[in-house]
């Protein structure tokens, strides 16, 4: 690549607030770096990002999973945005980048760009979902927007955003991951049918969702006795909760830890809730169930702005249609959840249907290069200014 501006070594600000975040960010640096291998990295940074050679301002995973929920703790978030502004006021940066968690991203890009950083909002906030009023404030405080899915260009476009969309940094990693023939074998040959559940990666997340999971579980295992439940353990936090959830449940299930594309491959039905876990689950072709049981309370005070989105999982938003039941945002009750999943897992055809539609759904986003796609437009971002 030429540098008009000769090479001087680039100083970039980056943030990242949740495990996610913090694994996109390191991918993001990695393409940087074997790009402009002289470029230093200084911000709110993960153990992954670190891991790379970040130099960490704010320590946000000494909070088991970095900034739990909303922000967890007003406290921490205040003392990461003041030192940011000093490293802002002590350093010279080239750019910025924030990723995703809005909460405390927004604030830290208000603070970067007022400083006259070029500031990149690489894995936009959900705004289509959640709220045109945050809208303007999105404006003042970003330069452009890196979109990980590809309706969220023209929305972002249509509302004055310089906004590209760079495809879901999710692929990078999963297609670096292939299932493994022996262990699929090994989940297929503990039972028929095999049901997968995915209850998250924090902690507050799980405790809400999997009971609900395992109701459903147990009522499918009913009218399957052969049925083999396994459940993904994102992290060790999950662990714990997990654990704690299947000794008063008392549910026979098995326990897999960061084997994903394994179990999703052996799974016919796979529960899971909401976000980017869906794609996931269909990147590896699992018709699913998305379940997610959120608070009445919350359901009411967003209701207003989900009026105008017919579907709640991003799978079923990607295929423009209902292709997997979803019972979000809340649900009164899981036998609903359970009868529909038997009548899945007693109609193979349906779920070979399924299985097809997911397929198409998801190879309309499944290449791989999203942080190499970032990485040129970030260092474009750098050049023109």
């Amino acid at each position: 690549m030429h540098h008009p501006h000769g090479q001087h070594n680039l100083r970039i600000f980056i943030s990242a607030a949740e495990p996610s975040g913090d694994m996109h960010a390191a991918s993001l640096m990695r393409e940087i770096l074997a790009r402009r291998p002289e470029t230093q990295f200084v911000g709110v940074a993960g153990d992954q990002m670190r891991d790379v050679g970040c130099e960490s301002v704010a320590d946000m995973t000494k909070n088991a999973a970095m900034l739990t929920g909303a922000l967890g703790n007003a406290g921490k978030a205040v003392e990461t945005w003041s030192a940011t502004t000093r490293q802002l006021t002590r350093r010279h940066f080239d750019a910025a980048v924030v990723i995703d968690s809005p909460m405390l991203n927004l604030p830290i890009a208000a603070r970067t760009r007022a400083r006259g950083v070029p500031t990149l909002y690489y894995v936009a906030p959900q705004l289509w979902a959640w709220g045109r009023y945050r809208m303007h404030k999105v404006k003042a405080r970003v330069d452009k927007l890196a979109c990980v899915l590809p309706f969220e260009q023209d929305f972002f476009v249509n509302l004055g955003f310089d906004a590209t969309y760079v495809g879901h940094p999710l692929f990078d990693r999963l297609s670096k991951r292939p299932p493994d023939p022996n262990v699929v074998a090994q989940i297929r040959s503990a039972g028929s049918p095999v049901i997968a559940i995915l209850p998250g990666s924090r902690g507050h997340v799980v405790s809400e969702v999997l009971p609900g999971q395992l109701e459903v579980a147990r009522t499918v295992r009913r009218r399957f006795g052969r049925a083999h439940i396994g459940i993904s353990v994102a992290n060790e936090t999950a662990a714990e909760v997990i654990g704690g959830i299947l000794q008063r449940t008392k549910i026979p299930a098995t326990l897999y830890s960061e084997q994903n594309a394994g179990l999703l491959t052996a799974a016919d039905l796979t529960l899971v809730a909401s976000g980017t876990a869906t794609l996931e689950v269909a990147y590896y072709g699992s018709p699913m169930i998305v379940m997610y049981n959120g608070s009445r309370l919350m359901y009411h005070l967003i209701g207003r702005w989900l009026i105008d989105l017919k579907h709640l999982s991003l799978v079923n938003i990607l295929a423009g249609r209902e292709l997997v039941p979803e019972f979000m945002p809340y649900y009164e009750s899981t036998q609903p959840i359970a009868r529909r999943a038997i009548e899945m897992l007693s109609s193979p055809g349906a779920m070979a249907d399924t299985r097809a539609g997911l397929a198409k759904t998801i190879s309309t986003i499944s290449q791989p290069g999203a942080s190499g796609r970032t990485a040129e437009l970030l260092l474009s971002m750098i050049n023109e200014h």
